[in-house]
């Protein structure tokens, strides 16, 4: 996934812009941003309601936006963040996390316009057009400076369905490959041992890709595959003939991957690059879980950057499509011209993508740091309402006047973020959220919770 999304010279992201625009309704997705500005506007006053609901705090309050696409999420936020000018003046810096030079380029355009773009240690960096606070670009979330004097508020929107995937299958003791042979420098065979291989119980077997071959009898089939391709695919997904390092730990780190290992052909999906991500996100809110091994080193480390906090502040908030509390299987897909289609034909041509783990990350953030808790997921749909999506598009469409199309426009936007019939928007996509931990005294607003 990785390859084929990011590979500085042909992935699909890095090289797609160069011939044509994914986004939109003559790309290949169109995503909830580009339907309605009501969409990033709400991102925006979910974040002005938890800045007040954490006391408001004068400076040091930063934005940091994963995969930002285009730049319209971000600039719907800060259109509407320069309406609290107490928060507005307290935003030190706007961190995009993007590894496309092309999409760097239209986000420069759109929130910066003719601005200088200077290079900076971390990568380039620039100037809001709104009011000129710094907007920074760098590759990785690892490259964002930490501070635990800083206040960050993260926004992750179809982001995490986009990082790298390992995939397993249980497979029972008659399937599992047997002990092989091979010839050492003095000529004698050597017998390998694996070690999973004589085992009398299910074992965890990777799902790799490789080369199409007519001859294979370990090919399983994407499922995710609803339109057959042009063309017969160049790759595969295959069972490996035995253990590798990660189905020897990766489905053995949780329970609930346990629970699955006895289900002879049960596949699950498991990411540690996302709960490499979110487990960075939410130590920058909450700091460091402080074992008493960690202590003493801690004690005498410096207060910026080695993760302590005194107070916990900041927030998260991850909106993707995924399971609510189940764990992902078989969900590897492409998508091409709004199509589902083989996600091995045509690599850095289609966009890949895999449902979330949302459980996954919430455990991963908790573990990472205690002083955080987790809300959602919930529904896209309900947490617009929640939000205050229908009120703000009669707004809209009281501005629209006279002008019927305008109004029309407004109000099939908004219906189909929120509508939940099939595969709609409004239900298939979830909404999380990371804050402090507030000891059950309060729950954010859209979650649950009312303004403070």
């Amino acid at each position: 996934m990785r390859q084929c999304l990011t590979n500085p010279e042909a992935g699909y992201y890095t090289t797609r812009s160069k011939v044509g625009d994914q986004f939109g309704e003559k790309g290949d997705f169109v995503t909830s941003p580009e339907i309605s500005q009501v969409f990033g506007e709400l991102v925006g006053l979910w974040i002005v309601a938890e800045w007040m609901s954490q006391g408001r705090q004068s400076k040091g309050v930063e934005l940091v936006e994963f995969g930002p696409g285009r730049g319209t999420l971000m600039d719907d936020v800060l259109r509407t963040t320069r309406n609290f000018p107490s928060l507005a003046r307290s935003i030190e810096c706007v961190y995009l996390v993007e590894a496309s030079p092309t999409l760097r380029e239209q986000q420069k355009a759109l929130l910066c316009g003719d601005a200088a773009l200077d290079e900076i240690a971390i990568g380039v960096q620039s100037r809001s057009k709104y009011d000129g606070t710094p907007v920074a670009w760098c590759e990785d979330i690892r490259l964002v400076p930490r501070d635990a004097s800083k206040t960050p508020f993260f926004i992750a929107h179809e982001f995490f369905d986009a990082l790298p995937i390992h995939a397993f299958q249980s497979v029972a003791p008659d399937q599992q490959q047997k002990p092989s042979n091979i010839k050492g420098l003095d000529g004698k065979f050597i017998p390998i041992r694996d070690g999973s291989s004589s085992s009398k119980t299910n074992q965890w077997r990777e799902l790799l890709v490789s080369p199409t071959s007519s001859q294979s009898s370990n090919i399983i089939q994407s499922r995710s595959s609803a339109s057959p391709p042009k063309d017969s695919p160049d790759f595969q997904l295959s069972l490996a003939k035995a253990s590798t390092r990660y189905s020897l730990v990766l489905p053995e780190s949780r329970p609930r991957y346990k629970a699955l290992k006895a289900q002879t052909d049960a596949v699950i999906e498991i990411s540690p690059e996302s709960k490499s991500y979110v487990s960075d996100i939410a130590t920058r809110i909450g700091g460091w879980k402080v074992s008493p091994a960690r202590s003493t080193y801690r004690s005498h480390s410096r207060s910026n950057g080695d993760g302590s906090k005194q107070t916990p502040s900041g927030a998260a908030l991850i909106i993707d499509y995924g399971p609510e509390s189940t764990i992902p299987t078989s969900t590897l897909r492409g998508i091409q011209s709004h199509r589902l289609v083989s996600p091995f034909i045509s690599p850095g041509q289609v966009d890949l993508s895999a449902d979330v783990d949302f459980l996954g990350l919430a455990e991963a953030a908790i573990d990472a740091s205690e002083r955080v808790e987790v809300h959602g997921p919930i529904e896209q749909g309900e947490w617009l309402k929640r939000m205050g999506v229908q009120e703000r598009a009669e707004m809209l469409i009281k501005a629209a006047g006279d002008d019927t199309t305008k109004a029309d426009t407004v109000r099939k936007a908004v219906q189909r973020l929120v509508e939940r019939g099939g595969g709609a928007m409004g239900r298939l996509y979830k909404v999380m959220a990371i804050v402090p931990e507030a000891q059950g005294k309060r729950r954010p607003v859209g979650f649950g919770g009312e303004l403070q």
